[in-house]
């Protein structure tokens, strides 16, 4: 039955598991199958024809695991390729922008900045959707093409890593925004350091959003698993020790202990 179908989850490396631990939460009984593309992090500096080729590479993979829904859980593929893509396959796409600009454009801010990657910021993505449906918001965006990485290698009590943040951070701040999306999956984890210069308030952590948004369609097309548990795969294009160690930062695959990431070439 085409509820009992995986859900495919992917990133270019562990960022996506913020997104994947909202939704574990709140259908605990899918089966989801997690893509890590370590191979090829950072996204955010590729070109738009790199991207589009990674992305229709890792939605073959899913293709080929017979997936119900994909998650872009990738704020740069979701800007950059969902366009080119997303009538190419018969499975259920998610892109994070396109997903959570709505409901963010549906709170009525008039003052709204981005933090995200080169190549999302290079889009105007999130500036395009939020605008489609509240054309009064204004959108400031900041590239902060260096925080993947810092996530990814766990670099964020440098001193050099703080700098860097609170650098972007002291750029966006003039602009006197209301909130600030935080426009890739890996930099929610720098709230601890963002929350030192900054009321944590004023930042917007999508994945919390998005996954509502993301149950709330299976439901409404009866797609939802009604198991009680899961047991979640992973694969990675590159390096499985590294990032099941690394995963800790949003789900803890190292606490289970049969679970070890699978590398795959697609």
């Amino acid at each position: 039955m085409g509820n009992e179908k995986p859900i495919g989850i992917f990133d270019s490396g562990i960022g996506g598991l913020s997104v994947f631990s909202e939704l574990i939460k709140l259908i605990p009984g899918e089966n989801y199958i997690y893509f890590g593309d370590t191979l090829n992090l950072p996204y955010g500096n590729k070109t738009k024809d790199e991207l589009i080729r990674i992305t229709k590479n890792i939605f073959d993979f899913f293709e080929s695991k017979k997936v119900k829904a994909v998650v872009m859980a990738c704020n740069t593929t979701s800007a950059v390729t969902y366009g080119y893509l997303k009538d190419k396959y018969e499975f259920k796409i998610y892109p994070v922008v396109q997903s959570v600009s709505k409901s963010i454009a549906d709170k009525n801010y008039n003052r709204v900045g981005v933090f995200a990657t080169a190549a999302t910021i290079n889009s105007h993505a999130y500036k395009k959707e939020i605008n489609i449906y509240n054309p009064k918001t204004s959108v400031f965006e900041i590239a902060c093409p260096e925080w993947v990485n810092i996530v990814e290698n766990q670099l964020q009590n440098e001193e050099e890593s703080i700098n860097n943040i609170r650098k972007h951070l002291n750029e966006m701040l003039p602009n006197n925004v209301e909130k600030i999306i935080l426009g890739c999956t890996h930099y929610p984890y720098l709230m601890n350091i963002l929350s030192k210069y900054a009321d944590s308030s004023l930042f917007i952590n999508p994945a919390k959003a998005f996954s509502e948004y993301i149950v709330s369609d299976l439901k409404r097309d009866n797609l939802l698993n009604n198991k009680r548990t899961c047991e979640p795969k992973f694969y990675v294009s590159s390096n499985p020790e590294h990032f099941k160690s690394a995963s800790g930062l949003f789900y803890k695959i190292n606490d289970v202990e049969e679970i070890s990431p699978e590398k795959v070439l697609y």
